[in-house]
């Protein structure tokens, strides 16, 4: 299946699916974020879109239906975030690493945490070569 982009309200849609792990459009209303929940019909419609793009599924329970996940978080994470590294870095993680530690101000102490993942997934990859 390709993984489509999602825009904001699908993707606040399925935040709160892969919260619950599966739900009613009433849950989906009563976990969505903000002062003002959305109307059931906006929710519902929000819902069949994402299941065309085969984002959800859903199992029948009469008239009403509950709605579970079809693509896992860590799935869409992995697509969105390949297609953010394209799009703003040209593929390049030195690029992303490079922006952040540049444009953010990061703390010594942020960075110094940075260091040390990397130089346990370097040891890691090292280790795999043997």
């Amino acid at each position: 299946m390709k993984i489509t982009h999602l825009t904001k309200a699908e993707e606040q849609v399925m935040q709160v699916l892969w919260e619950l792990g599966k739900g009613f459009v009433k849950d989906f209303i009563d976990k969505l974020p903000g002062k003002t929940r959305p109307a059931y019909n906006t929710v519902s419609t929000i819902i069949r879109i994402l299941e065309r793009k085969g984002f959800i599924g859903h199992t029948d329970f009469g008239k009403t239906f509950e709605y579970y996940p079809l693509v896992s978080k860590t799935e869409y994470t992995k697509h969105y975030m390949g297609a953010f590294m394209k799009s703003y870095f040209g593929n390049s993680y030195k690029h992303l690493v490079s922006f952040f530690t540049n444009e953010n101000k990061l703390s010594v102490a942020e960075l110094e945490e940075l260091k040390t993942i990397m130089e346990k997934e370097i040891k890691k990859k090292k280790s795999e070569k043997k």
